[in-house]
């Protein structure tokens, strides 16, 4: 009897003094509503899963990756999600409310909370056509940028919770997105007035996928809402399944879409490709000297995807308009009675 009670302590010291080893992956679960797809897409840094989506719109995986943010995305719907092996979290959307609907529960849902609350006043201000700001005279843009810091830091100081590194990398992102402002003001204000609404927009004439130049000239007497991008421009391709429902949606109205692509000519190839895979719509042109080509540069673009849109003069009505995903394109094309 003594021995089997020195041997069951035994068994209980060993049991209580075992600590569980942390756990190497996410669990990520959680349900979309009105999915659009049966697959929930993570990228991360040199990192890709496939999540595979019930008919109900319920999922469930486990991830093995590099602590930090990653992407999320339905197939047409993208957004940030940041994730640390360990984490037993909870995300759930509305594809037809995103990302308004985004939700989050479980480790390190404050984290993230914070995030989808960031992404939402950065819609709301509007701040990925940033270029719109460059048009306000000094005193009503100082006033402006002034206000945003402001909302960034009590946004952050406001959120419980958050991930030590995301506190520290927030306060550096939003220090650097006013002195990217306050610094660039002066050239940009010159560069922007020379495109404002009513100056004779700069003009293209380049070859279609038939070999045919297109000519801004070509297409007077409608509305023209122009596409700069590239076939290795992630964020560009994420705009194609929008424009395609815009181009479908207006295809008998006073308004065509130009797909103009900065592609080097040696990945030419490349291009038709995709135009043809991807059945993509509207008038696809190609420059010729990619970032170097005579509309690219008379227009300042430094970076893709560009969308601009010009009347049916040739005339510049917005220099830096909203993405196709941007519900406020609508807005202004119906300002417009196109």
């Amino acid at each position: 009897m003594k021995k089997i009670s020195i041997l069951f302590l035994a068994l209980i010291t060993l049991f209580a003094c075992k600590e569980e080893a942390p756990k190497d992956y996410v669990t990520l679960r959680g349900k979309i509503i009105n999915p659009t797809t049966k697959v929930l897409t993570i990228l991360g840094k040199n990192f890709k899963k496939e999540i595979s989506v019930n008919d109900d719109g319920t999922f469930i995986d486990t991830l093995k990756i590099v602590d930090g943010f990653h992407g999320f995305n339905d197939g047409k719907q993208q957004s940030l999600i940041y994730l640390k092996n360990g984490y037993e979290i909870n995300l759930k959307f509305d594809s037809q409310d995103f990302p308004k609907s985004i939700e989050f529960d479980g480790d390190g849902s404050s984290t993230n909370k914070y995030l989808v609350k960031k992404l939402l006043f950065i819609q709301e201000e509007n701040l990925n056509n940033f270029k719109e700001y460059f048009t306000l005279d000094k005193p009503e843009f100082d006033e402006k940028i002034t206000g945003i810091s402001k909302k960034m830091d009590e946004m952050l100081a406001d959120a419980d919770d958050l991930e030590p590194e995301v506190f520290k990398q927030e306060q550096e992102n939003n220090k650097k997105m006013v002195e990217f402002f306050t610094t660039n003001y002066e050239k940009e204000y010159q560069m922007m007035a020379a495109f404002k609404p009513g100056t004779p927009s700069p003009k293209f004439n380049y070859p279609d996928v038939n070999g045919k130049n297109i000519s801004l000239d070509d297409l007077k007497g409608k509305y023209v809402y122009v596409d700069v991008w590239a076939t290795w421009c992630a964020p560009c391709k994420r705009e194609i399944p929008y424009l395609k429902e815009l181009d479908n949606e207006y295809k008998n109205k006073d308004i065509t879409f130009v797909s103009l692509s900065i592609d080097k000519m040696e990945d030419k190839d490349k291009w038709l490709k995709m135009v043809k895979d991807e059945n993509l719509q509207g008038v696809q042109i190609m420059a010729d000297k990619n970032w170097n080509s005579d509309f690219v540069t008379s227009y300042g673009i430094r970076g893709i995807p560009r969308f601009i849109l010009i009347d049916k003069n040739g005339n510049i009505l917005n220099s830096d308009a909203p993405r196709p995903s941007d519900p406020r394109l609508k807005e202004l094309f119906d300002s417009l009675d196109i």
